[in-house]
């Protein structure tokens, strides 16, 4: 597997923990693993061992000389791109909300290298690349390379995570790739007038997949496609939705560190004292203990919905709820959620930013998780929150349409502020009922580990492979 991010050596959203927890789970199933990402400054990978000294790296105009480090951790063996010109900087993907201008060729190094690891460290039967960071590679296997021996019988399977973010540049960077200008056609890499490098592993890689069996329905119309979707209809027989699955080795009230009080579905009595521990952690009045608390963690992007919750604001403060909620991002939203708490101070706590701790507090703390999102590929705190008790009130969109129902949480269809004011009024109904109980026990018994997934992932690398 390619990918940008890893957990738990690096990670900046969903993906790493996919890269952390995929493969392991693939590794449980029988499979031989391997995983190439970056080493960037901020990766933590201390006990990693240097297994390649040199390895040349080529195209367009860049030569550059990377190393590679390998720690094996869950029988998957972890490759680290080490490229100081390339990844030894203060951020990821960007500093101070401005994207560095060469990740096209960060990550078409990321790629090259990913090859020199097929060539003299592990030779797989499958190249799995992941979002548009991977895009390049099927590229340079299918066609640059095409005929090298080393990359002889090899599939290619490459993963959209968000079709929202598609890797675009200008034409001029083709060049700076080492790709030739035959590539800038409309049904190859052009997008536009840019290249354009998630399509690149979308023409390019012979099976597609996606996080959720909805996701990849949504995304060949026109309102999800994100431009892409007549690309996705016409490789309609090559796209497969894969559900995430969750580590519950991280996210189980049952064993969770993190939290002020375990508990689980046959005991759920400590869940109440992590509720009170969070309203005193929030600064929320001890009345809320009697009243639905709803949760929040996530990034502030108009991707999540907030600007619903923001069109009935006032309806939703007067509603008998609490609202605890975390989370960073665009400006305007973190605007509106200060400012909401300001208006009340006694119903509405928010922090912005990412504390780990507390995203473990609101799941186990609050009584109703809401994603209100316009668009949610997989999503995994729905997910999560199912095991806690938590549930969800969610959108019906891609993987939140996939993972709640009406026997462990609450839905609305409509991208509104009133269907989503209905929703709660709905879950505000059916509270302190035995049906909520109901619910919560539903939802915690479901099982989304990642072993239904792998075993998905390793039949369908193995269709593949019977095809080649």
């Amino acid at each position: 597997m390619v990918a940008s991010e890893a957990a738990p050596f690096v990670k900046t959203g969903g993906l790493a923990d996919v890269l952390g927890a995929l493969p392991k789970a693939l590794v449980k199933a029988g499979e031989e693993v391997a995983v190439v990402i970056p080493l960037y400054r901020k990766s933590s990978v201390r006990g990693a061992n240097l297994v390649y000294e040199h390895l040349r790296i080529g195209f367009g105009t860049y030569v550059f000389d990377a190393n590679v480090l390998e720690l094996v951790e869950h029988g998957v063996r972890f490759f680290f791109v080490q490229i100081p010109a390339l990844f030894d900087r203060n951020g990821i993907y960007d500093e101070g909300g401005n994207e560095y201008p060469d990740n096209h060729i960060r990550y078409t190094a990321l790629c090259h290298a990913a090859l020199g690891v097929v060539r003299n460290l592990f030779r797989p039967d499958i190249i799995h690349g992941h979002d548009w960071q991977a895009g390049v590679l099927p590229v340079l296997v299918r066609d640059i390379y095409a005929g090298h021996p080393a990359y002889a019988g090899i599939g290619l399977v490459f993963t959209i995570h968000n079709l929202g973010y598609q890797g675009r540049h200008w034409r001029g960077a083709l060049y700076q790739m080492g790709l030739p200008d035959r590539l800038f056609r409309p049904d190859l890499l052009e997008y536009m007038g840019d290249i354009n490098l998630l399509k690149a592993g979308l023409v390019y890689a012979h099976y597609l997949t996606t996080v959720s069996k909805t996701y990849a329905k949504e995304i060949q119309t026109p309102e999800y496609g994100f431009g892409l979707d007549g690309l996705l209809r016409a490789r309609r027989d090559y796209l497969f939705g894969i559900l995430n699955g969750v580590d519950y080795d991280d996210w189980s009230p049952a064993s969770d560190k993190k939290i002020p009080k375990n508990y689980d579905v046959v005991d759920p009595a400590g869940k109440k004292e992590c509720k009170r521990a969070l309203l005193e952690r929030m600064g929320l009045p001890e009345r809320l203990m009697e009243r639905p608390l709803v949760g929040i963690v996530s990034r502030f992007a108009a991707q999540k919905g907030f600007d619903l919750l923001a069109q009935v604001a006032h309806e939703f403060g007067s509603e008998d709820l609490g609202l605890a909620a975390l989370g960073s991002g665009e400006r305007n939203i973190e605007g509106f959620f200060r400012s909401f708490a300001e208006t009340y101070p006694q119903k509405v706590a928010v922090e912005l930013g990412y504390d780990d701790e507390l995203a473990h507090w609101i799941e186990a703390g609050a009584d109703l998780f809401l994603m209100p999102s316009r668009y949610e590929p997989c999503g995994l705190n729905q997910i999560y929150s199912l095991k806690y008790g938590n549930l969800p009130l969610v959108r019906a969109t891609g993987g939140l349409e996939d993972t709640v129902d009406s026997s462990t949480g609450f839905k609305f269809k409509e991208f509104n502020g009133y269907e989503l004011l209905d929703c709660v009024r709905r879950a505000l109904a059916e509270w302190g009922t035995p049906r909520w109980h109901e619910k919560m026990e539903t939802a915690m018994l479901r099982d989304h580990s990642w072993n239904v997934a792998a075993n998905q992932y390793a039949g369908l690398y193995r269709r593949l492979l019977a095809i080649l």
